[in-house]
């Protein structure tokens, strides 16, 4: 099972990446029945450490701004032991809690089926190179990707999403010795983690026109750990929707600014890297700020580009605090 990576969950105030790349972790299970497993008695699992392979990937996200242009995209095994993976290409859309998930989930869920069907997909005319490495511990290896797009493929922007997924060891199940070990009657299961990593990939054809705004502003509290760790507290948080006003993708950076910190480098709260595709209009985002406004407070939202025209302001919008 792959599942979405929480962009639409509360981000810490801070600089925060938005979950591009997404990264998804797989479980393989592998069991083994002994004599008479067929009894009531419990089964026990078994977790393994999962694998030392530690999977980065550079750059974060591909634009091409045409038909038959290329890019390199560096993989990098940060573990201490070398990794396989697979290379393949996999729609997916993105939802206005800003979940990413795969298209084949419309089978099951009926209500992203719209957005599914509002979908431009690349993969057909997207070329990628090779589509199975294997990779050293701390060393990388280059993956080529080419548009393949001839020049009469009509205007739009088109997506697929980049996948690397790590292969199973081949030793996944039980050896020899732990099914001799187990108890009459039980039944055991092995629990590997494999883990993966998928960035989009975006063709524009023709014209691109990105604009954004800000509307729906509301200002919450939630309780909130500081950092997942330590016990929640209560936390203001900024709501908003971010809207997609032009025909392309939106991506950039959102900053929210006080009467404190107008003026000076750092934000009240911030999330770096956040986008909304084409399939929706747009998304629910939620800020967690770094302190509680005042009452009467004025807080500054502003979205700036990081794609077309970066620093370019795109959206903004203010909040008077009750």
């Amino acid at each position: 099972m792959i599942q979405g990576n929480g962009e639409g969950a509360i981000h810490r105030g801070g600089f925060v990446r938005s979950g591009i790349p997404l990264i998804f972790g797989l479980l393989a299970i592998a069991t083994t029945t002994p004599a008479l497993a067929q009894s009531a008695a419990a089964p026990v699992v078994t977790p393994t450490a999962p694998s030392a392979a530690n999977l980065n990937i550079n750059p974060k996200r591909v634009t091409f701004d045409r038909p038959g242009k290329s890019a390199t995209i560096s993989v990098f095994n940060q573990g201490n032991v070398e990794g396989g993976f697979d290379v393949e290409l996999i729609d997916r859309v993105m939802t206005p809690d800003g979940q990413i998930v795969p298209v084949t989930d419309a089978a099951t869920k009926p209500e992203i089926k719209a957005i599914v069907d509002r979908l431009k997909s690349a993969k057909a005319m997207v070329v990628v190179t090779p589509r199975r490495i294997r990779v050293a511990a701390n060393s990388g290896q280059a993956i080529r990707v080419r548009v393949a797009a001839t020049a009469d493929t009509p205007p739009g922007e088109y997506r697929t999403h980049l996948t690397v997924t790590g292969i199973p060891p081949a030793d996944i199940g039980l050896t020899a010795e732990d099914a001799a070990a187990q108890k009459e009657g039980q039944l055991s299961f092995r629990v590997n983690s494999v883990l993966g990593i998928s960035i989009p990939v975006i063709v524009r054809v023709g014209p691109v026109d990105v604009r954004a705004n800000i509307e729906n502003m509301a200002l919450r509290y939630e309780n909130l750990s500081p950092d997942g760790r330590a016990a929640p507290v209560r936390t203001a948080v900024l709501a908003f929707d971010l809207v997609r006003l032009g025909a392309n993708s939106l991506f950039g950076d959102l900053e929210v600014r006080g009467a404190k910190e107008r003026g000076n480098g750092q934000p009240l709260g911030a999330v770096r890297g956040i986008g909304v595709y084409p399939e929706i209009d747009r998304r629910v985002v939620k800020i967690a700020l770094q302190r509680v406004p005042a009452a009467g407070e004025r807080l500054d939202i502003q979205f700036r580009d990081d794609d077309t025209a970066p620093g370019a302001v795109l959206g903004k919008a203010s909040l008077t605090t009750p």
